[in-house]
């Protein structure tokens, strides 16, 4: 299962991580795992593209860490958006991923 941990500190993220496999179906071939590393990078892309000091991203052991350095409107609407994406996701396959 795919777990989106949220952290927020008055009423803005302040980091995400992403951590695990969906299990959907093998690597390579997980629809699932694919639409949320498709949400993720474009959203991380789309971000840096505005702001390189926006935010800091890293990836180690099967986890992605997003922590978000400025909440400007561009930054928070593109996170919004890309948390009402995963959680979309999540409410059609609820077994596959997981946002806390």
């Amino acid at each position: 299962m795919i777990k989106v941990n949220l952290e927020k500190e008055n009423n803005d993220f302040k980091k995400i991580t992403i951590k695990g496999h969906a299990k959907y179906d093998d690597f390579g071939k997980d629809i699932v795992c694919s639409a949320a590393s498709s949400i993720v990078i474009t959203t991380v892309n789309a971000i840096l593209m505005f702001d390189k000091n926006a935010i800091e991203h890293s990836y180690n052991d099967d986890t992605l860490s997003i922590e978000i350095k400025k909440n400007d409107k561009i930054t928070s609407n593109l996170i919004n958006n890309m948390i009402n994406l995963l959680k979309e996701l999540e409410s059609n396959y609820p077994k596959n991923i997981k946002i806390l």
